[in-house]
């Protein structure tokens, strides 16, 4: 089990950060009457890790409910051009998870397209006429063993079953149904606000869209309940004692890609694993405290798994996004 190693939170802190990742909008009331402390507690405790742990709260789209591909680039660069080079795919709406790997001659980049055109642009047009760019490889996530709506931090175990099922929003009722996961055109005004706070009021998204307050509520209900949006924390992951992170590139026998996969997602360490089409089977994301510790679960846990054939490990050198992009980070 994962352990909390901060001098700047405590267990407290780990709970309400949980508890956002069950439900990013819960109120600090709600939250507050879960872990049996008061709403001021869990504000005053929200505002410190905001402040402190680069906490935001964020609406996001799930490309895997919603049928929309995702791909994993990894762009070789000479090593005068990365950075600069990710902070620009860093400020692309399409772009999540950029990392510097190799030494700061490497980036490692997610990105969801939103349309055909937005993928060929960049693939096919705007990173192919970059000249720093030294080599591209692409390769496309098939099927998602853990990550997404169901977060890293989950895995420290700070709440109960309890804590969790009365944290968890209440489904809709069976008269009124999700419906298919969709996002409409007419959405968009709601997500854009969503998109820089998840927490964002029910007047302040009317005021954005010019629907009813209730319209709103509706509607923000059907596109959580039919999991085509969900709520997600970003926070940096050193304020819990665990700074060092790395992509794992997994090649395992074409029958135990599953099996490996599925391994992975119950492995404390894994924050992120995809199935992929390419030249590796599966893609990770492994958090640890340091770099012992990454010997440690590359040597144990992952080299024991039956299957698995070839890792190709990454050290992030550093995190140029996660969910959202913040200049000077």
């Amino acid at each position: 089990m994962l352990t909390l190693e901060s001098d700047t939170f405590d267990h407290l802190d780990l709970q309400v950060l949980s508890a956002l990742e069950i439900d990013g909008r819960a109120s600090f009331s709600r939250i507050g009457q879960v872990l049996g402390v008061s709403d001021q507690t869990v504000a005053r405790r929200y505002r410190r890790l905001c402040a402190e742990g680069g906490l935001r709260v964020v609406a996001q789209r799930d490309a895997v409910v919603l049928g929309q591909d995702q791909w994993m680039l990894r762009l070789r660069c000479t090593p005068d051009s990365a950075t600069v080079i990710a902070e620009a795919l860093a400020k692309r709406p399409d772009t999540s998870w950029i990392g510097l790997a190799a030494g700061g001659t490497e980036i490692a980049c997610m990105t969801r397209p939103r349309s055909p055109g937005d993928h060929d642009d960049l693939l096919l047009g705007k990173l192919p006429r970059t000249p720093s760019v030294v080599e591209i490889r692409a390769q496309q996530l098939l099927h998602r063993f853990y990550g997404g709506p169901t977060g890293w931090t989950r895995k420290f175990r700070a709440l109960d079953a309890d804590q969790i099922a009365a944290l968890r929003p209440q489904p809709l009722p069976p008269d009124r149904p999700a419906g298919p996961a969709r996002i409409e055109p007419e959405d968009e005004p709601l997500l854009a606000v969503l998109q820089r706070d998840g927490r964002a009021t029910h007047p302040e998204l009317q005021r954005a869209t010019g629907r009813s307050e209730s319209a709103v509520k509706r509607r923000l209900a059907a596109l959580l309940g039919s999991g085509a949006v969900f709520i997600d924390v970003e926070y940096d992951s050193e304020t819990l004692g665990h700074p060092r992170a790395a992509l794992l590139w997994i090649t395992t026998a074409p029958a135990a890609l599953h099996s490996v996969g599925e391994a992975l997602a119950g492995h404390d360490e894994i924050a992120f694993a995809s199935a992929t089409a390419g030249p590796s089977h599966i893609v990770a994301t492994v958090v640890v405290r340091d770099t012992a510790h990454l010997y440690a679960y590359l040597s144990g846990p992952l080299g024991r798994l039956e299957g698995v054939q070839h890792v190709e490990t990454s050290p992030f050198l550093r995190r140029v996004k996660q969910l959202t992009y913040r200049a000077g980070r």
